[in-house]
């Protein structure tokens, strides 16, 4: 594949991997499992998100992601040359264009991590784009006219909220509260009000099932933990009442995140977004009754991409076919790093 142009959504939670010509060739978890003793990688994706929780002393599964950052730079080196591999095939003679998309508040120093990562892994060249301008193109929004277009791009580790008009990005907010976060207060939410200890793959269905952030009808599902008490496996019915309490604390963080941004609009964007509405994109707007909570916050529509989850993926990809035109929105090596 001569000249491979690869485009990758460097997820917490997920990687996405956009392949010129091909759409999106894959999806799978951002975990690696290593065995310590030999520090030889065992699996990597879903193959390792299985084995989150069950491994034994010698093997360890790693996320090496954490809010939307590199936390592991070996670790993250490894599994992005094991994904740019299965994307374009075992022989590295011809280096592919990479370009992977980072949150808009990541500093000179993680975007550098990020380049260095992927240039080590086997890129040819790589570019960097902002979550929220991938996620622009990818909802097939025109971002080149003088309109003001509104993105709230919910992912594992930040949500990223800005706002977009003549290809750039007018005022924008990051914040590291995301689809783990969700995960993390329904953990603690079982341990408070249930004695019940959870683990993170139980609590990511909780979520997906009866998550909610907004009133729903009658929604349950059984879980199973250990009390905390006896230490002995039980089972207990949740309601999605009680996931609209837990959850409660953490939605109003992303919906305070939305009302700042506009607040720091200029009004004639803020009057173009008003009558457009605002735009969801990534896994974590997917969480029930959340675009009706901040539509009830700030009194303007809120819509949810159909290919939320593909979105900024999908978005990667198209920046990179067309470079000539997002050329003022892609970072590259060749920035002065100081």
């Amino acid at each position: 594949m001569f000249g491979a142009h690869v485009g990758i959504d460097l997820g917490t939670a997920t990687v996405l991997v956009f392949v010129k010509g091909k759409g999106i060739v894959i999806k799978e978890p951002s975990v690696v499992a290593i065995d310590k003793a030999t520090d030889k990688i065992l699996a990597v994706g879903e193959e390792a998100r299985r084995m989150l929780g069950r491994t034994p002393g010698n093997i360890v599964a790693i996320r090496p992601l954490k809010d939307g950052v590199i936390s592991d730079y070996e670790i993250t080196e490894r599994m992005l040359k094991y994904f740019i591999r299965k994307t374009i095939g075992q022989s590295m003679f011809f280096k592919p264009k990479v370009i992977i998309c980072v949150p808009s508040g990541v500093t000179e120093v993680e975007k550098r991590a990020v380049i260095d990562a992927t240039n080590e892994a086997g890129a040819r060249t790589t570019y960097l784009i902002e979550e929220p301008i991938a996620a622009a193109i990818g909802a097939n929004l025109d971002i080149a006219k003088p309109n003001g277009h509104m993105i709230v791009d919910i992912g594992g580790g930040t949500t990223d909220v800005a706002v977009i008009s003549l290809g750039g990005i007018v005022v924008n907010s990051s914040i590291k509260v995301a689809g783990d976060k969700f995960d993390e207060a329904i953990i603690r939410y079982m341990r408070k009000k249930h004695n019940i200890m959870i683990g993170e793959r139980t609590a990511e269905n909780m979520k997906i099932n009866i998550g909610t952030a907004h009133k729903r009808e009658s929604a349950s599902m059984d879980v199973k933990g250990r009390n905390l008490v006896t230490g002995l496996p039980v089972n207990i019915k949740i309601t999605g009442e009680e996931m609209l309490g837990a959850l409660e604390e953490v939605v109003l963080k992303i919906s305070d995140a939305v009302h700042s941004v506009l607040e720091r609009t200029p009004p004639e964007l803020a009057s173009d977004i008003a009558e457009q509405g605002i735009l969801m994109t990534g896994g974590g707007s997917l969480l029930h009754g959340l675009n009706k909570l901040i539509e009830e916050k700030t009194g303007i529509p809120v819509f949810v991409a159909d290919n939320a989850i593909s979105c900024v993926a999908e978005g990667t990809g198209r920046a990179l076919e067309s470079l000539h035109l997002y050329e003022q929105n892609l970072m590259t090596p060749k920035l002065k790093y100081r």
